[in-house]
């Protein structure tokens, strides 16, 4: 992945640093994708995906790190995100993320899992500026079949090995994994549900979920489906929560597929 860079920007009162990459072609003109990555995600882990989804697509990629993830400005020990963060991610410091970067054209985004809810709901606030979005095991809904497989990673976390392995992608790791674990764990994020923004959604949608996903059943992207005629579904077999990683060559077949079959930007 080309050389991370820093932006400053406004986010919730004060400023935070924003660390991101360009990926893809360096064509000014090319159809820009803008990446979203999970809940424990950041840009290292990523890896090597978004430059070979560009480079199929013949796209210019941007990729990046959320406040409290990978190098970007961790949290606050005492700050604890509230059951709207994807929405304040969504409304406001994407937007300024892209203006502090100058983009003006129109892009498509590519979200995974909380990346894939923010995509959503990006898609639904700003249809004038996104032209199709991507969304891979995306949550509309809490379920409490995902409920206790958060549970069971927060026990990874505590007593295994996950922070260890976590901790190679975040500089405070702690700050990425208690931000999403805390608040998804929640009783007050239990009623968290995005369905009724989908209908606001006019860009074209391709949502992918993995059949073995123990984060989320069908009715995630089947409720997308419902909401946002026209939607395409793809549902993988021996796949779990990160179709990117279990079978990206999938993915990238069927992103090319849904990219290349729309209207120029």
């Amino acid at each position: 992945m080309t050389h991370e860079q820093f932006a400053t920007v406004p986010f919730e009162g004060r400023h935070v640093v924003i660390e991101h990459a360009w990926v893809g072609t360096t064509a000014p003109a090319a159809p820009l994708l803008v990446f979203l990555h999970e809940g424990l995600g950041s840009l290292a882990m990523w890896k090597h995906f978004p430059q070979q989804l560009c480079d199929a697509l013949g796209y210019r990629g941007l990729v990046y790190s959320r406040p409290g993830y990978g190098r970007s400005t961790p949290r606050g020990q005492a700050d604890r995100w509230p059951v709207d963060f994807m929405h304040r991610q969504a409304e406001q410091l994407l937007p300024a993320l892209l203006d502090a970067l100058g983009v003006q054209q129109r892009y498509a985004l590519f979200g995974h899992s909380d990346g894939g809810s923010i995509a959503l709901i990006h898609a639904a606030r700003f249809p004038r500026r996104v032209s199709a979005a991507v969304v891979l095991a995306p949550h509309i809904l809490v379920e409490a079949f995902g409920l206790a497989s958060i549970r069971q990673a927060r026990q990874a976390y505590l007593d295994g090995d996950l922070r260890e392995r976590l901790a190679r992608y975040h500089d405070d790791v702690d700050s990425a994994f208690h931000g999403w674990n805390d608040i998804w764990l929640a009783p007050e994020f239990e009623a968290w549900d995005i369905t009724g923004l989908l209908h606001d959604i006019g860009c074209p949608l391709l949502a992918m979920q993995g059949e073995d996903d123990p984060y989320g059943t069908m009715a995630q992207i089947d409720g997308i489906a419902a909401a946002v005629p026209g939607t395409r579904l793809l549902k993988l077999a021996g796949c779990g929560h990160s179709p990117h990683r279990d079978q990206p060559e999938a993915v990238i077949q069927a992103t090319r597929q849904f990219l290349t079959s729309l209207p120029p930007q």
